[in-house]
């Protein structure tokens, strides 16, 4: 099979028949075999009888129904494990992004051997203050933090080779940083491609502003993930060391100081270095057992159920 496309959605059943007729066409005018798998991340209208009929009438389309609404990340992650394409192929279901590019992406991953090709939506039609600015803000955070060089991380019209996606995990809300756990995982022939971008048609938007915030939280857990988090006693360690260290020359000093510079003088309760000693050696040695702790929950670390499928069609 040429092409996986995957499509997370939640209460955009508005848009899914144009969606599907669009991808179709352009996937029949190229001649790809494909298949088309959607989402459905707990919608609340009438998507999944929208899903189901397409998949009763093709074959080539494909539904995932979540029992809840469990966010796009595992959305992604159970349509990854799904998805037989050579080259998958990622897409919001709002008509915002445009299936005519299919073709470019897929040939920057077959032909021009990318790992992996993210979107750059260069002219948006969102409005200015609540996204275009937070979003040029959140990319460069994020190219900054990660080395990754994209200027638009959070497109959701993305292509992939299928080692990239069967050897990345997608969990939490870390969808923003497939890029940045591509790279991680060692695929480092990461391309961009400037994709048409369109006002939406059909509802409204399921993000806010606080999907900056979130996200900027994630930069920070995901740059943490990337330098300590196959090795957390590098960093707890090292900090637990540092801050035993500084207590235990407090200590000393207050020792030498007492029994041979000024025996008769304060006591050494009464002396701040005192507290500065104590309070640095417990959270060194704190420090130090969260290091330890670290590394025996990655040694034990076991796959956990993130999402509960209700319903699956054409698999």
């Amino acid at each position: 099979m040429n092409i996986s496309v995957v499509i997370p959605l939640l209460n955009e059943q508005e848009s899914l028949i144009e969606l599907y007729d669009w991808i179709a066409k352009v996937m029949q005018s190229n001649r790809f075999s494909y298949e088309i798998i959607f989402i459905d991340d707990g919608s609340t209208d009438g998507s999944w009888d929208t899903i189901q009929s397409l998949a009763q009438k093709d074959a080539n389309v494909k539904g995932i129904r979540f029992l809840q609404n469990f966010g796009k990340s595992q959305a992604l992650h159970a349509g990854f494990a799904k998805a037989e394409g050579d080259v998958i192929i990622t897409m919001d279901a709002d008509l915002q992004d445009n299936p005519e590019e299919i073709p470019g992406l897929y040939n920057m991953i077959t032909v021009e051997d990318y790992d992996l090709v993210s979107g750059w939506k260069k002219k948006r039609y969102d409005s200015v203050l609540a996204k275009n600015i937070p979003s040029k803000l959140f990319n460069w955070a994020a190219r900054r933090t990660s080395g990754v060089k994209l200027n638009d991380f959070n497109c959701g019209l993305k292509a992939y080779k299928k080692t990239v996606i069967k050897h990345i995990d997608v969990n939490g809300e870390m969808h923003r940083y497939i890029p940045v756990l591509a790279k991680n995982a060692g695929f480092t022939n990461i391309g961009e491609k400037v994709v048409q971008h369109q006002a939406r048609k059909y509802g409204d938007t399921k993000f806010g502003m606080d999907r900056f915030i979130h996200g900027f939280l994630d930069l920070i857990t995901i740059w943490f993930l990337s330098r300590f988090g196959k090795r957390p006693m590098h960093l707890f360690g090292a900090l637990g060391v540092i801050m035993f260290a500084i207590g235990f020359m407090f200590a000393f000093y207050l020792g030498i100081d007492k029994l041979f510079l000024n025996p008769v003088g304060r006591l050494i309760t009464e002396r701040p270095q005192f507290y500065i000693s104590l309070t640095t050696m417990i959270l060194g040695s704190q420090f130090f057992v969260a290091g330890f702790l670290g590394e025996l929950i990655l040694k034990a670390k076991s796959d956990k159920t993130r999402y509960l499928i209700k319903q699956e069609l054409n698999f």
